[in-house]
């Protein structure tokens, strides 16, 4: 997991730095640069306690939700742009769907955790595209692959499903016994790549996918262990802390406090984001020079 990221972002800041020598920059006149704006239809999957297998290849396609993104980018140089963006959506998961057949299958099983979690993201990315255009935009390449990374902030929180049907939000009741509860607001890496089309003068399409490498565990509200009852407040905090599990009978002591509750390596949690992208390309004003 640390190598992809630790891989990616090298290529995109290498990229980035041989895109950008100072003769491009003087070749590539404020003339020729432009904003475009973008909207997103977006597919999202998460990574962490509640998947397949706890590694970060593995998601369960059927936990796929739907987001929606707006954005502004301004190309800067012949190869290198940023972009601002706005974007909502929704991850999922559920044990009893995403429990495979490995050696953590029943212990997840029994565990029987579930979440929802909607995600309001505000990124600011680099981006690097692998063909140049040192012209206008008028004179932009069909296909265009490229690569990002940047910074992002987003806000979460996430819900679980009661036994009566009800979603309640879940950082509030504090089902590890944490003496403060997570923050709502973190911070992710976002990087990836996608490709470009041009469509006609004004618009271009893009296919676009994004890793986004978080500093919390608890996108899931699941990441350490289990909490002694005592610790809990009765109702929705023991429910999730305890009474979701299927069957104490059959795992005796399976949520005894201090017994493993999320991922053993604690492991941060993931999210990824695929979308299809319309920018419109908003015309730039060409100022004619003056006559003497």
């Amino acid at each position: 997991m640390k190598n992809i990221f630790t891989y990616s972002t090298a290529v995109v800041l290498g990229l980035a730095l041989v895109a950008t020598p100072e003769a491009d920059a003087q070749q590539f006149s404020k003339r020729k640069q432009y904003n475009s704006i973008g909207f997103s239809l977006n597919a999202m999957n998460y990574f962490g306690d509640l998947t397949p297998v706890t590694s970060f290849t593995s998601l369960r396609l059927g936990a796929t939700r739907v987001g929606a993104g707006i954005s502004i980018t301004r190309r800067f140089y012949p190869r290198v742009s940023g972009r601002l963006g706005l974007s909502y959506g929704r991850i999922s998961g559920d044990d009893s769907f995403a429990s495979d057949q490995d050696p953590d299958a029943r212990f997840r099983n029994n565990r029987n955790m579930n979440f929802r979690n909607d995600i309001l993201e505000a990124s600011a990315v680099a981006i690097v595209d692998l063909i140049e255009n040192r012209n206008n935009y008028l004179k932009r390449p069909d296909f265009v692959p490229y690569v990002f990374a940047g910074v992002a902030g987003f806000y979460h929180n996430p819900q679980g499903l009661d036994k009566n049907g009800n979603y309640v939000d879940l950082q509030p009741l504090r089902t590890e016994g944490q003496a403060t509860a997570y923050s709502k607001t973190q911070f992710s890496i976002p990087f990836g790549g996608g490709i470009r089309y041009r469509i006609n003068r004004n618009f271009d399409a893009s296919l676009e996918i994004g890793w986004r490498k978080t500093f919390t565990d608890y996108l899931d509200d699941t990441g350490g262990r289990y909490a002694a009852t005592s610790q809990l407040a009765p109702g929705a905090a023991t429910y999730f802390g305890h009474d979701i599990t299927k069957d104490r009978a059959k795992f005796p002591g399976f949520d005894n406090a201090g017994e493993q509750r999320g991922d053993s390596r604690n492991k941060t949690d993931w999210y990824i984001v695929t979308g299809v992208t319309l920018n419109y390309i908003l015309t730039p004003r060409i100022k004619n020079p003056k006559f003497r």
